[in-house]
């Protein structure tokens, strides 16, 4: 199992809105870049609106960054988008046998290691912005 597609597609959502910042970014024209349902894009735009990282206007169309590029992290998006909650990265499962060795101390030996590497992902997370990915795409691509 992996992290939800809605960390990539809001990222994906707000680079594109930067972008086309000369245009107008409807769901419509994001699901086209996204290569997925407009509905989809409306959910997630919904949720980066309730983090307030997007403006969107009832009954006008498209969407635009509600902070600067520089101001939004790529954890901000994480979060946003509820991938998962504080801790719970990775889980351990339930009711090992008690009976074994490893299955009576496994939990409490590797749930330390689990929220470690969480945190040292939200750590990495925390000091990217949407900047720095604009400004890869960007250069890939030889715009701005």
């Amino acid at each position: 199992m992996s992290i939800s597609s809605r960390f990539s597609v809001g990222i994906h959502i707000l680079a594109l809105i930067e972008i086309n910042k000369s245009g107008i970014s409807t769901s419509e024209f994001l699901a086209g870049s996204v290569n997925t349902n407009p509905a989809v894009i409306r959910k997630i735009i919904g949720m980066l609106k309730n983090a307030k990282l997007v403006k969107v206007r009832p009954g006008i169309a498209g969407a635009e960054l509600a902070k600067e590029l520089s101001d939004i992290t790529l954890f901000d998006v994480y979060k946003a988008v509820n991938v998962v909650q504080e801790k719970e990265l990775f889980t351990v499962h339930d009711n090992p046998n008690p009976e074994c060795p490893v299955g009576r101390h496994i939990q409490n030996t590797i749930e330390p290691i689990f929220t470690a590497a969480q945190l040292a992902m939200e750590k990495v997370l925390r000091s990217l912005t949407l900047e720095d990915v604009v400004k890869d795409i960007a250069t890939k691509e030889k715009i701005c």
